[in-house]
């Protein structure tokens, strides 16, 4: 296909809509890759074939029509077929664009794969949806195009949605980057960019953040749009705009957002759009926090049946509505009840008051300990991943509780106990106090499995404060903190009676409760801020172990903002100390890997080579880490997560030495043999031989690529594979003139 019969395709799917991904409503993934792509399908097949497709028979070539493909999707959904239908035809047109060769047929079939797992709720499925149609646009060249960027929005989109905010956050950044060459400032999908990162930063606890990108959204949408009264995509905008403002508790403006949100959908007789759910669902968490609780149960009842209508019942979407309801239900009971019981007949509904969805509501907020969820994605293609407010500890006192995630039993202890603690006790505090869990143990750097149960265990989060505020309320909240429930979700919160030694609460090295900002950052680094940048000699007594402890977890709230800031200091690793560090890694893997190995294999000293290999290993895991930029991918943990960590790096998208990980298995699996083997041992009975040659093949094959990411980083001009000539070459990079920084 020449340029001009390819530039034809790609003008020919420019009218296929696109829609905003949104919290509201977020349809992500109905941004189209063939909108600027195109599918080289009928009797045509793309010149890059895949490997991995089958062979068409040759007098009878396969073909894939994308048009028609992405219309019979569309019948599916307008039909509300999708629960049981749009799963078997993705699935069969993938196949289908596989046997005819069809790498852009194949990337729309992957990006409507990916928005339709994502509704679902299929996130572990969807993790291989995602890197397949990344790795797909890289290999097909895409980069810098207008394909890429959507499908990165798309990819992004689906890893928010499962909860996995980093690789959400990352995708989203890229996404930004390449849509500042790829989209015009009025195009809507760069709205929807904005929509999906405002999401990232709510669910993240970034509200003023959240709100920024909205409002962004909201003009690029309104400036672009025929009529912003009747348009889905302003409507849903609206919607987020309202739970994020909420969520400010800012109830009067999350009212008019919310009201101004379902007008648009009556205005434009949208009311059977699957968006409508959501639009539905964030007006119904207004009127539930207004204290409006008879109008929230009309909303959500609204809600689900739209959700049942577009989506089905066995769905994360209708599943997350549906609790929302049960709350709001009880909670009208509640307040019936209440009112009965104060002998007064003026409990009547308010439902109409937004049901009609006219007029916003001037109530003021009501304090409330228990908010249903707002439902954080919906669409024609989309459904919710919500996050509630107050997690229910309906399972304190379950006998076998559910599997957690030391990081999630953390912040549901913290919104269940601490937050109304705190608002409660120390309400002229509660702007002022941040909250999480950050430092030592397994569950900080999300690694915690079954297994971490053992030991040290339990929920408990970390209270942090300014100098000030700690003098003034430290020991009382300390105090008030060791006075909550010692029980959440199932599981017994340790203390100095059930902890192991090293996290015993009485330590001076305790893992949770109340710090003052500074002491906590000194307690794991020795420092109370970051060290300068004129101060490299302390950047390098500072190992990679501690700065992974003092910059791992999460934080759950922090309202004025210095504990992210303390901590994200300890993440700005000056450049020439990183362009020191890498310097020695690369010299250690010089002369352990590429020197030492094979000298004490050929002086059969086993147990010296043996760590050498261990020495090679960590410089080199250091390294992969170091060439990614701390600040970006954090630091290389001690030795017992050090793997666990270059593995989760190697999973992320355009990770520099992603195969370095696997490489380094390979070398400790071949070590014992290698080691070891002796004449007649291992590998078949051919002795140690075949190994020690894989080992000195592995090693220098990493010392390769590392030249090779050397070069790409302008970091050097030479060629030399041994690694320790090329320490000059980086070193030549460093500023500074101490000499700390630089080789002897």
């Amino acid at each position: 296909m020449d340029d001009e019969e390819l530039l034809k395709q790609l003008e020919a799917f420019t009218d296929r809509s696109e829609t905003i991904a949104a919290t509201g409503n977020e349809a992500a993934d109905d941004t189209q890759v063939t909108d600027k792509l195109g599918s080289e399908s009928a009797n045509k097949s793309v010149s890059e074939p895949n490997d991995e497709r089958i062979s068409n028979p040759p007098d009878q070539p396969a073909t894939f029509d994308v048009h028609a493909f992405l219309a019979g999707l569309d019948a599916i959904f307008d039909a509300h077929g999708a629960a049981t239908k749009a799963g078997p035809y993705l699935e069969q047109a993938a196949v289908d664009a596989e046997n005819a060769r069809d790498n852009a047929g194949l990337l729309t079939v992957l990006n409507e794969t990916m928005g339709f797992y994502r509704s679902q709720g299929r996130h572990k499925d969807n993790q291989w949806v995602i890197q397949r149609a990344l790795e797909l646009a890289l290999r097909m060249g895409l980069e810098g195009s207008e394909a890429w960027t959507t499908t990165l929005i798309n990819a992004a989109t689906a890893q928010r949605a499962a909860g996995n905010m980093d690789q959400a956050e990352e995708l989203y950044q890229m996404a930004l980057d390449s849509a500042r060459h790829t989209l015009s400032p009025t195009d809507r999908r760069l709205a929807a960019l904005h929509n999906n990162l405002s999401m990232v930063y709510s669910e993240t606890n970034r509200n003023d953040k959240a709100e920024a990108e909205l409002r962004e959204a909201l003009r690029i949408l309104e400036s672009s749009s025929p009529n912003a009264d009747t348009d889905l995509d302003v409507a849903s905008t609206h919607t987020n705009l309202a739970l994020v403002l909420l969520a400010e508790h800012r109830l009067n403006e999350a009212d008019q957002q919310a009201t101004q949100a379902l007008n648009i959908y009556r205005n434009g007789h949208l009311e059977h759009s699957a968006h409508y759910a959501s639009a539905l669902a964030g007006a119904a968490q207004v009127r539930f926090t207004a204290g409006d609780y008879a109008a929230a149960v009309d909303l959500y009842r609204r809600s689900l049946a739209v959700i049942d209508e577009c989506y089905g019942r066995d769905t994360d979407y209708y599943r997350v509505t549906e609790e929302n309801l049960r709350q709001a239900e009880a909670a009208a009971s509640a307040d019936t009840a209440s009112a009965t019981n104060a002998g007064t007949d003026d409990a009547t509904s308010s439902a109409s008051v937004l049901s009609a969805a006219v007029q916003p509501s001037t109530e003021s907020a009501t304090a409330m300990s228990a908010v249903p969820s707002a439902l954080s994605a919906s669409s024609a293609r989309a459904a919710a991943q919500p996050i509630s407010d107050t997690p229910s500890s309906s399972n304190s006192t379950t006998d076998s509780p559910s599997p957690i995630s030391g990081l999630a039993l953390a912040r549901a202890y913290w919104l269940t106990y601490g937050k109304p603690m705190i608002a409660a006790k120390y309400p002229q505090y509660q702007g002022r106090i941040a909250a999480g869990l950050v430092g030592h143990g397994s569950e900080c750097y999300g690694f915690d499995d079954a297994i971490s149960h053992d030991h040290d265990f339990g929920p408990r989060f970390c209270l942090w404060l300014t100098d000030d505020d700690y003098a003034a309320i430290g020991a009382q909240l300390q105090a008030d903190y060791d006075a909550l429930p010692h029980e959440c979700m199932g599981y017994t919160r340790i203390d100095a009676t059930t902890a192991t030694p090293r996290a015993a609460q009485s330590s001076a090295s305790r893992r949770d409760g109340v710090f003052a900002i500074g002491d906590f950052f000194e307690s794991i680094t020795g420092y109370r801020s970051a060290p300068a940048d004129d101060r490299p000699h302390e950047w390098l007594m500072l190992d990679e172990a501690t700065l992974a402890a003092a910059t791992n977890g999460a934080v759950f709230a922090d309202p004025l903002g210095d504990f992210s800031a303390a901590r994200q200091g300890f993440t700005f690793m000056p450049d020439d100390v990183r362009l020191a560090l890498i310097s020695r890694r690369i010299g250690m893997m010089a002369q352990a890997g590429q020197y030492n190995v094979p000298r004490m294999l050929e002086r059969g000293d086993g147990a010296a080579a043996w760590l050498s290999i261990n020495e090679f290993v960590h410089a080199a895991a250091s390294l992969v880490f170091l060439m990614n930029e701390p600040v970006t991918v954090g630091y290389l943990p001690y030795y017992k997560w050090q793997f666990a960590a270059l593995r989760r790096l190697s999973l992320r998208v355009a990770t520099r030495l992603a195969d370095v990980c696997e490489q380094l298995e390979s070398l400790l699996r071949l070590s014992s043999t290698a080691c070891y083997g002796g004449a007649g041992f291992g590998e078949g009975g051919r002795g140690a031989a075949p190994a020690i040659a894989q080992v000195n093949g592995i090693i220098e094959h990493i010392c390769a690529e590392v030249v090779t990411e050397l070069k790409r980083e302008g970091l050097t001009r030479s060629d030399e594979t041994f690694l320790e000539w090329q320490r000059p070459y980086v070193e030549e990079h460093i500023q500074s003139d101490a000499t700390c920084l630089r080789s002897l």
